[in-house]
């Protein structure tokens, strides 16, 4: 869910605190990012990304054999899929809540996206994803930050918890302290590492961490939190 209606959408103003002083109210996620998605062409998205650098790095430092199960959460429209086919990894498991994202994904993959598991979701009431068996990886960008509830984000890190094997990896990016409070419209929970640690607990150790500053096709920037944590127990 990389998202973002429009890139102009993101409101940069309101840094102070960690998340949004607004009132959170229910948000039907699916009709919102199928809406984003059915108005603006993929590569004018806020969150596309031509070439997926930063995540491909992290994945790379996992160390992650060919049959390795990645699934990544909040796909979209994202180019990662189509980057991790051409490296070899063969158990691809991509997710949305919005159906329309993910067609618009198989529609650029073409006959590849035979190779993938398609799993049209909600990571906040999870059915389809509760029964994966364990993965290796879970790599999320830009999906986390938009849940603002502590029962939405509880059940996010229950979620990742009982998916990620041991010895397997968490890659999240999220957007930092010093980003956004609101992105296509909606209200952020912005995160440090040490929070991000906090939520997963004693079970994951944090392998590596750094801030990046994204720029949208618009030009605009936004500031994210990366973090690669490593199941330990």
């Amino acid at each position: 869910m990389e998202k973002d209606t429009k890139s102009q959408f993101c409101d940069i103003s309101n840094k102070d605190g960690c998340s949004s002083s607004e009132k959170t109210t229910e948000i039907d996620y699916t009709s919102h990012w199928d809406n984003a998605y059915s108005k603006t062409e993929i590569n004018q998205l806020g969150w596309y990304e031509e070439s997926p650098d930063v995540s491909l790095e992290l994945i790379r430092e996992c160390g992650l054999d060919s049959k390795a199960h990645i699934l990544n959460v909040g796909a979209g429209a994202t180019t990662l899929v189509d980057e991790l086919q051409k490296l070899g990894y063969q158990n691809i498991i991509a997710n949305d809540i919005s159906p329309l994202a993910l067609e618009k994904l198989k529609d650029r993959l073409g006959e590849n996206k035979n190779k993938i598991n398609w799993i049209v979701d909600d990571l906040i009431r999870p059915t389809k994803l509760e029964t994966l068996d364990k993965v290796d990886l879970w790599h999320d960008r830009a999906v986390l930050h938009f849940f603002n509830k502590q029962e939405e984000q509880d059940t996010y890190f229950k979620l990742l918890k009982k998916l990620v094997k041991r010895e397997g990896f968490a890659i999240i990016a999220t957007f930092n302290l010093n980003g956004a409070s609101k992105c296509s419209g909606l209200p952020v929970h912005r995160y440090n590492e040490q929070m991000l640690a906090d939520k997963l607990g004693n079970d994951f150790e944090l392998v590596k961490s750094f801030d990046y500053s994204y720029t949208m096709p618009s030009g605009g920037i936004r500031d994210y939190v990366y973090t690669l944590f490593k199941r330990v127990s």
